[in-house]
């Protein structure tokens, strides 16, 4: 997985799958859309207004990751 922020418009990018894809987007409110690939595979989640939607933007460096196993 791969975390992106750009404060210039504060917004961040959560990438689960590398390589491109032909996505679909679903939006799930004004600030909170998933990039979903064929087959129904979650490829991404853009978040708007990042710094008021996710509390450790941009405050907190440290990301805590609980039962996840790595495959």
């Amino acid at each position: 997985m791969k975390i992106t922020y750009d404060p210039k418009v504060d917004a961040a990018y959560f990438r689960f799958l590398e390589g491109s894809f032909e996505c679909t987007t679903l939006r799930l409110s004004d600030s909170v859309a998933v990039n979903i690939a064929p087959g129904g595979r979650v490829v991404g989640m853009e978040v708007l207004d990042a710094s008021e939607n996710l509390e450790i933007l941009p405050k907190s460096p440290s990301i805590q990751i609980e039962n996840l196993k790595v495959a």
